[in-house]
């Protein structure tokens, strides 16, 4: 940590570039320049921190709720079953994945276009645990921006070990708690239950996995905090191509603004609105000013926008000198509306949810295969008829047993189990079996005949299945 240099010392007056050419939280040097973000309050701050605890909340809570018996939401990547909502999803079902993953980066795309990077300062886990977790911890334990950075030039003494010492401990203890809850949208929150409950020789691999996740927290939380928005993720660099001049953004109105100068009684009316009291650059969590202009590091959470409100309010001018604006309503006054490629974004978001809603309310809860046993031909079962083995896989995805019956759909014929035992197909599993299929020589045409095979379980058909029935050359 570099304790000499101070943002502000970096950033460049309105109307420079240079502000581009490097991060404002690295100096000339190559060496980091700590972010001491001051603590603020106003209206966007409170909007953003209700929007955050209830995603908390959701978040905290999701793993612990269920529906159908069976958790809400799990992402079990071992078992290769996935649970949305209390139905349950597998490999099979991976077209669905698909077109969902393409909706969802075109909704990006969109929301974007629109918001700019709103995501990243009022949903992003990343942005709401640091914000409205372990930054209030700090604060909590070593005050506002100007005591951290008085106790960071601190020597070491029993003041500095005893508030770094406890905001350490209170920063793993909250890093453990979140690795336990991403663990338990994993594994299950009945697993999870019994990895802190039984003995930890019967979890090593779970404990493990705890302890490098909380480790990865920590790390990220007390060393990389904002370099993880500004370096790490890539969402700030697809802004550049996903933003235009019509996109609502948190921007600063230069017009109104520029020339900047000191606030005075008897202030030169040839001067803007902004004071130059760099309250903006005060309190924002990734070190810019950002009336320089749109920057990648820009994470949009308002902070600026609460600061320049109460100081303009104690100025008695106009509210929103930084608000969200776009680059032509700042330049023009022009409002927003939507431009023909944000119609587009709408209308194949529109086309992809029609198509996955239409794909889920018609998935089958059973998936069949049926595949003729390797290295068998067709026998003659008697001078009238032939037979054919096959192999049945079933894959249930639902969490109840099913006994399953097939049948021929469009030849005539009857189909037995292989040892006489029914099909079953266990929840959340897989059931498997050997059919022999028997056919009327008459009905077949050719040497290989496709025929239709149902699924069904309880008189109700789950699926048709496809398959060839071989015969003898006619």
């Amino acid at each position: 940590m570099d304790t000499q240099t101070n943002i502000k010392d970096n950033l460049p007056h309105y109307g420079h570039e240079s502000f581009r050419d490097a991060l404002t939280t690295v100096d000339d040097s190559g060496k980091r320049i700590w972010v001491f973000a001051r603590k603020f309050k106003g209206k966007w701050f409170n909007r953003r921190k209700w929007v955050g605890y209830i995603l908390l909340l959701f978040l905290v809570s999701a793993p612990f709720i269920h529906m159908n018996g069976h958790q809400m939401l799990q992402f079990d990547f071992v078992h290769r079953k996935f649970v949305l909502f209390g139905s349950v999803f597998w490999p099979a079902d991976f077209y669905l994945f698909v077109i969902a993953v393409i909706a969802f980066i075109i909704a990006i795309f969109l929301f974007t276009s629109i918001l700019g990077r709103l995501w990243c300062g009022w949903a992003c886990p990343q942005t709401i645990f640091m914000e409205l977790i372990f930054r209030r911890i700090e604060y909590l334990i070593e005050g506002d921006a100007s005591a951290q950075r008085r106790l960071d030039k601190m020597e070491w003494n029993n003041e500095k070990v005893r508030k770094r010492g406890f905001k350490y401990l209170a920063f793993f203890v909250v890093s453990f708690l979140i690795s336990n809850l991403f663990l338990a949208y994993i594994v299950g929150s009945h697993e999870l239950f019994g990895i802190a409950t039984e003995s930890p020789s019967k979890h090593i691999g779970g404990l493990s996995s705890i302890f490098i996740f909380s480790g990865i927290f920590f790390f990220v939380y007390t060393y990389m905090r904002e370099q993880i928005c500004t370096i790490v993720c890539p969402y700030g660099r697809l802004q550049s191509v996903l933003i235009d001049s019509k996109t609502l953004i948190v921007g600063y109105d230069y017009k109104r603004g520029e020339p900047r100068g000191k606030w005075a009684r008897k202030r030169d009316e040839s001067h803007g609105d902004c004071v130059d009291c760099d309250q903006c650059v005060d309190v924002c969590p990734t070190g810019i000013d950002i009336r320089n202009g749109l920057q990648m590091e820009c994470i949009h959470c308002t902070a600026c926008i609460d600061a320049c409100n109460s100081v303009m309010s104690k100025i008695g001018k106009e509210p929103d000198l930084i608000g969200y604006k776009s680059l032509d309503g700042i330049e023009t006054g022009e409002k927003f509306r939507l431009n023909t490629r944000r119609k587009l974004y709408i209308a194949l978001i529109s086309v992809l949810l029609t198509i996955l809603i239409i794909l889920i309310i018609n998935r089958s809860d059973v998936q069949a295969d049926i595949l003729r046993t390797p290295g068998m031909d067709f026998d003659m079962k008697s001078k009238d008829t032939i037979q054919n083995l096959y192999n049945v896989k079933l894959l249930n995805k639902t969490f109840k047993n099913m006994a399953i019956e097939l049948r021929l759909e469009n030849t005539p014929g009857h189909i037995t189990t292989i040892g006489g035992k029914e099909i079953n197909a266990p929840g959340e599993d897989y059931g498997e079996g050997i059919i022999s299929v028997e056919i009327p020589k008459n009905g077949l045409q050719k040497a290989d005949n496709p025929i239709l095979i149902g699924v069904y379980s309880n008189g109700k058909q789950l699926q048709t299945v496809k398959t060839t029935f071989m015969a003898p050359e006619k």
